[in-house]
């Protein structure tokens, strides 16, 4: 069962790094802030992810592997307050 998670994590960083990419993909064409913390949010977990495959025994009940995760959805809240300010 071990292997399972290590294997679905695996995975999972792998399509948070493609859609990282794919922000940034669209942070070049239009240099928009939205865009880029978007991708910053997926390249965070994703890098998340895999060190979490490569501990021991992985496990998300570690409280750092939390706050990474935090970090991430706080760039997402930003990125989705700074889109919708007024100017």
């Amino acid at each position: 069962m071990e292997r399972l998670n290590v294997l679905m994590l695996g995975a999972i960083a792998a399509t948070e790094f493609v859609t990282s990419l794919f922000f940034f993909r669209f942070w070049r064409m239009g240099r928009d802030r939205f865009f880029l913390l978007f991708a910053l949010s997926f390249l965070v977990d994703g890098i998340n992810r895999v060190v979490m495959s490569l501990s021991a025994r992985p496990s998300e009940g570690n409280a750092a592997h939390y706050i990474v995760r935090l970090l991430a959805f706080l760039l997402i809240i930003a990125a989705v307050m700074m889109k919708n300010r007024r100017t």
